[in-house]
């Protein structure tokens, strides 16, 4: 687990890598690699193309840090860069359709049949969330996974917030659509 960063610390960190301090840029990569990288997993469904788009963004960040304006969400402005990379590897291949990363988040504490029953689920949904359309799985990650508002998810894909409001909402009704019948089946 990434050591937690708080905002004050985080404005320090940022202050001191501005000033040309890998060790504190160091803290900055260690506290968001993690999210990072999840959400670059869900965007590719490749691994390795989401640790080479994390490190890239990393590298972008760190070459465009004296241009950040103290103040300004720092993990808004890394997870943009992340989104823009991402977007020109789209544009430089194709699109491959890989299965969706779902055995990290089974518990290794639930008994076989409730781990079954929880993979299961999450393949389902794995697929689901992997057919939304690039525009509403980003938004839709970026909420669930990130935990982001509103304001964050349109400064991250450089989209008005009333359509990032708007992608999260239609990503859930899709993916209500398809995960709704398995639910109510699955109700006492």
């Amino acid at each position: 687990m990434a050591p937690s960063v708080a905002r004050s610390d985080e404005h320090l960190l940022i202050h001191r890598a501005q000033r040309g301090e890998r060790e504190a840029f160091a803290v900055l990569i260690d506290h968001y690699w993690e999210r990072l990288y999840r959400w670059l997993c869900h965007l590719t469904h490749d691994r390795h193309d989401a640790e080479d788009l994390a490190q890239q963004s990393f590298l972008r960040a760190w070459a465009g840090l004296k241009s950040f304006r103290a103040g300004s969400n720092f993990q808004a402005w890394l997870f943009r860069i992340a989104h823009n990379g991402y977007a020109n590897h789209v544009r430089g291949r194709r699109q491959r359709r890989q299965r969706f990363i779902v055995e990290e988040l089974v518990s290794p504490d639930d008994g076989p049949s409730e781990q079954a029953m929880s993979t299961e689920l999450l393949h389902l949904l794995a697929r689901a969330v992997g057919r939304l359309p690039t525009e509403y799985r980003a938004a839709f990650l970026l909420r669930a996974e990130e935990n982001l508002s509103s304001q964050a998810i349109a400064e991250v894909l450089q989209i008005s917030e009333e359509v990032a409001r708007w992608r999260v909402f239609k990503a859930r009704q899709k993916l209500m659509r398809v995960l709704g019948p398995y639910l109510e089946r699955e109700q006492p």
